[in-house]
C-alpha cells in the first residue's frame, strides 16, 4: 500500500492506494468513507489543522491574539524541514490546541481563528 498525499481545490488530503489483481476488483464492493473524527474547536472558525506528521518546534500565538492573513502561527518540523504554518485569514486565535515539543499527525488541530 503506498500513501500520498494530494491537494484540492486548496484542500489538502491523504490517500493510501493499494494494487489489487482483476479478480479481486470485480468482487470487492464499494467501501464507505469514515466520517472525519469530531474536534474539540469551538463552534465557527476557521480550523487550523496540521499539513503532516511532525513535531512543533515552537508557537507563536496565545488565545486571544490578533493575527493576519500570512502571519506565521507555528513552526512544524518534519522531515528535518522546518515548515511555516501560516494564517489563512485576519481574525482572533480563539484556542491554540498544540504546544511547543508535541508531536502532531496530519489533520490534527493546531488552533481555531474567529
Amino acid at each position: 500500500m503506498k500513501k500520498y498525499r494530494v491537494n484540492v481545490n486548496g484542500n489538502d488530503y491523504e490517500i493510501a492506494i493499494e494494487l489489487i489483481d482483476e479478480a479481486e476488483a470485480k468482487a470487492a464492493a464499494p467501501v464507505k468513507a469514515a466520517a472525519p473524527a469530531p474536534s474539540n474547536a469551538p463552534a465557527g472558525g476557521e480550523k487550523i489543522t496540521s499539513p503532516m506528521p511532525g513535531n512543533i518546534l515552537s508557537v507563536n500565538v496565545s488565545n486571544g491574539d490578533t493575527v493576519k492573513k500570512g502571519q506565521v502561527l507555528m513552526i512544524l518540523e518534519a522531515m528535518k524541514m522546518e515548515n511555516e504554518i501560516m494564517s489563512p485569514i485576519d481574525g482572533t486565535i480563539v484556542s491554540v490546541h498544540a504546544t511547543k515539543g508535541a508531536t502532531v499527525e496530519s489533520g490534527a488541530l493546531l488552533c481555531v481563528i474567529k
